[in-house]
Order: structure tokens, then C-alpha cells, then sequence
């Protein structure tokens, strides 16, 4: 699963999402939330934090879900931009522990402390697979967001996404890239899981030529409100294809009802940030 991830995420890099597809003027006043950003620290000298919200602000987006390695990236950017940053407290403090940080005891103690200090809407993006979800580490970041009402950014398999459901059935989750499902395995899980809901960073399958595939469509109308945008600039060259990315989502949103597109653009992502920042 972890090569076939990675294999995808490079293919989804080396073809990039086209601005000007049919159907963008329909939809050109579609207000868009992107759900995943990272704006991480080898992103900061290329793109200085004002420059980064100017090319948030660039690509016409309401909100932006933001994490970062390490989280002080997150914390420049909302300091700026208050009212376009949705925080998540990503437990990565560099590059390099996406397939440590679950076995490290110190990470709990990094989450317990920011959260004691700031208001996020999640923790994560963070990737486990399989039983690694079972271990101390992860237990802990399960229960640190029950207890601050937060929801967990996971870049999982479905696996893993059913062992943090074991540990509490309340859990709110949002699957990085629909765990790089079939449609119709995402919306199998969608079923069983009522307070998961499913980015589409990295999913260009979804849509080719400003048309929706029947089968992304079906799960779209089977839960409208269950699905969400994402760009993922998990690196700093992924901060040119932001405004690109949106650009593109309206188009092929416009092939949907507009009730429909509305929610999958921005209404999802709005309703569980402002459940997640509620005092």
C-alpha cells in the first residue's frame, strides 16, 4: 500500500490538473475551500508566508486547511491570515518522519502542548497504515482529539481508517486522497462510517475533459456532504498549481448539480471546520 501511495502521488505530480477546462465559466464564482496544505519549512524561502497567502487569496479560496512540518508554518500563516487559515497541528516536526513519527512517544507530547496553546481544527495530515494504527502513539493522537473535539487528517489506508473508528466510534475523520480508493470502496466506507468524510487531493480520475466519471458521480449524489477539495503541496514547487487546482475544480464541479458542487467546494469543508473551531 505504502509503494503503490507513493507511486500514485508521483504519477498525480508528473500530470498536473489543467486551469480552463470546459465548463469553467459556469462555475466561476464557485467559492472553493481547500482542504489540504501544507506549508512546510523548505517552502518558506522560496515562498515567504505573505507571498503564500497572496497565492491563496490569488486562487480564489475562501479557506484553506493548513499543517505543515513543522507546525510553525501553519502558525505564520494564520498569524497572517486569520480569517482564511484553518490550523492543523500536523505531529511531523521536519521532513523525514512520515514513517517514524508513530513510534515515537515524544510526538504526544509536541501534540499535548500545542493544543494547550492554540486552537486547531485537527491534527494531522498524518499517515499509518494497517496495525500501525493500533500502536500507543496513535491511541494517544485519537484520544487528544476526542478530548479537544478536533478531527484527525489521515493519509491511510482503509484499514487503518477501521481501527481509529474501533477506538472511538465518535472519531470525525477526513481521508487524505479518499485513501486512493475505487469510487465505489470509498463510498463502502463513507456507509459504514457516518462522521467520515473524504478529500480528493492528488483524485484527477474523478473528472476528464469537465465531465464527471458515473462512478466518482454516483458517490458524490450517494454523500453529497461527505466529500471535499484538496491540492496537497506536500512540496514547495506544488505551491504553482494552487490557483491551477481550483481553476480546474470548477470546472469539472460545473458537470454537476450546483447544489452538489457547492457542497463539494466549500460547504463540507466549512461545516467541519466550524464544528472543529467552535468554542
Amino acid at each position: 500500500m505504502r509503494l503503490l501511495t507513493v507511486g500514485l502521488l508521483c504519477l498525480a505530480w508528473a500530470l498536473p490538473p489543467a486551469a480552463g477546462t470546459a465548463g469553467a465559466a459556469d462555475a466561476g464564482d464557485l467559492p472553493v475551500i481547500d482542504a489540504h496544505i501544507h506549508y512546510s519549512h523548505d517552502a518558506w524561502d522560496m515562498l515567504p508566508p505573505d507571498a503564500a497567502i497572496e497565492a491563496l487569496r490569488a486562487a480564489g479560496l475562501s479557506r484553506a486547511f493548513v499543517s505543515s512540518s513543522s507546525d510553525d508554518g501553519t502558525l505564520m500563516l494564520q498569524d497572517l491570515a486569520p480569517d482564511l487559515i484553518v490550523p492543523v497541528l500536523r505531529p511531523y516536526r521536519r521532513r523525514g518522519e512520515i514513517g517514524t513519527w508513530h513510534s515515537d512517544p515524544s510526538v504526544v507530547d509536541m501534540l499535548r502542548d500545542r493544543l494547550a496553546k492554540r486552537r486547531y481544527a485537527g491534527i494531522g495530515e498524518f499517515h499509518v497504515f494497517g496495525a500501525d494504527a493500533d500502536k500507543p502513539v496513535i491511541r494517544a493522537v485519537v484520544k487528544l482529539a476526542a478530548e479537544h473535539r478536533i478531527f484527525l487528517h489521515a493519509h491511510s489506508d482503509a484499514d487503518a481508517i477501521r481501527r481509529i473508528f474501533m477506538q472511538d466510534p465518535g472519531a470525525h475523520v477526513l481521508w487524505a486522497h479518499s485513501g486512493f480508493a475505487h469510487p465505489e470502496d470509498v463510498a463502502a466506507m463513507l456507509a459504514q462510517h457516518e462522521t467520515l468524510w473524504a478529500d480528493l487531493a492528488f483524485r484527477s480520475e474523478q473528472a476528464r475533459g469537465g465531465k464527471v466519471d458515473p462512478e466518482w458521480r454516483k458517490a458524490f449524489e450517494a454523500f453529497p456532504k461527505r466529500f471535499m477539495l484538496g491540492t496537497d503541496t506536500f512540496a514547495p514547487e506544488r505551491w504553482h498549481y494552487v490557483a491551477d487546482h481550483a481553476s480546474w475544480s470548477r470546472a469539472w464541479l460545473a458537470d454537476l448539480p450546483r447544489p452538489l458542487a457547492e457542497n463539494i467546494a466549500h460547504r463540507n469543508a466549512a461545516a467541519l471546520a466550524d464544528w472543529a473551531l467552535a468554542k
